[in-house]
């Protein structure tokens, strides 16, 4: 009866279809192509995971908090511009030049929070206007050309965060370790900490959460700012790695990030979120788009199967929270 009640107790947990679902298409994608779980193939899905990844973890806590952020991805494209653009002009070390980024992410992300705060205006509304106001600048400063970073893998910077070391046959990324210390810390603060608490109470009933003293708004206001932070982070990143700057890159991504903070199983209208859900849901996604082309489905479907796993993975949460509230 123990054992049984453990297993229910698993089953009701919103990571658990995540988990199963990343197991079936390790299987299948397998089965079709033995290569997929290849040293090479692993370092690339690996590679590619950690940029959207670090944007997805403070989606988590945003979106648990009952908003979200569609400027991330203009974020991705425009810091990086920004950075190389300082360091390529002469005006700064690259030291510098990225922490001007970060500090100005941090503004943009300050006044996102200020707005949806202090002006009551929809978190929807004010960051789609910040994606075009920040994507705009990025075309505007580089006339829609990307910058030269290609020999940024001579730098300390570079080798911080980009860095590559091998186990055994993988090429592992330096990125690789930023993103799981995110995790992980991202993962305490939501779980372990008065400040999660205050995050999913500001998602779950902020008029509950003010009358306990939960200051919502600076709550929203800092989850704002983290949301920046690692968006230009990631794309720093992803500028290193791939040796350019283009202020297109991120384009979309922020959809792509609420999908795998969705299909992990945190909660769009707020109250419940988790970091570990995320994980698999990021995974979950780059592994689909690393699989179908290896086995040789064309890559403009991978839309297809986002939309399929958001409208499955959706039914399947809807139907674990009906059987919880039933207690069955």
């Amino acid at each position: 009866m123990e054992q049984r009640s453990l297993l229910q107790r698993a089953i009701a947990r919103p990571e658990f279809g995540p988990f199963v679902l990343l197991i079936l298409e390790l299987i299948v994608f397998t089965a079709i192509n033995p290569d997929f779980l290849s040293a090479d193939n692993i370092s690339n899905i690996l590679a590619f995971t950690v940029e959207l990844g670090l944007i997805a973890l403070a989606m988590t806590l945003l979106m648990t908090s009952g908003e979200f952020d569609l400027s991330v991805g203009s974020l991705f494209g425009f810091s990086p511009v920004l950075m190389w653009t300082l360091y390529n002009s002469g005006a700064t070390s690259l030291g510098i030049a990225f922490m001007v980024a970060l500090v100005v992410a941090a503004l943009i992300g300050l006044v996102n929070g200020l707005f949806v705060t202090r002006l009551k205006i929809p978190s929807f509304l004010v960051t789609l206007g910040m994606l075009l106001v920040v994507r705009g600048t990025a075309l505007f400063v580089t006339n829609g050309f990307p910058q030269r970073t290609w020999n940024a893998g001579d730098l300390p910077l570079a080798n911080i965060l980009v860095g590559t070391f091998y186990i055994g046959g993988f090429r592992v990324y330096m990125s690789l370790f930023w993103f799981a210390l995110a995790a992980i810390v991202l993962g305490y603060i939501l779980t372990q900490t008065k400040a999660g608490n205050w995050i999913q109470a500001s998602g779950g009933n902020p008029l509950a959460a003010r009358a306990r003293g939960v200051n919502v708004e600076r709550t929203k206001i800092c989850l704002f700012i983290l949301c920046s932070v690692l968006a230009t982070l990631a794309g720093v990143i992803s500028s290193i790695r791939t040796s350019s700057a283009n202020p297109n890159s991120g384009t979309g991504y922020e959809l792509e990030v609420i999908a795998m903070v969705v299909i992990g199983g945190t909660a769009l209208t707020g109250g419940r979120g988790t970091i570990i859900g995320t994980v698999l849901g990021i995974f979950i996604l780059r592994v689909m788009r690393n699989g179908i082309v290896l086995i040789g489905v064309p890559g403009l479907a991978y839309n297809i199967f986002i939309g399929a796993i958001i409208l499955g993975m959706m039914a399947l949460h809807s139907w674990l929270d009906r059987r919880h509230q039933e207690g069955t």
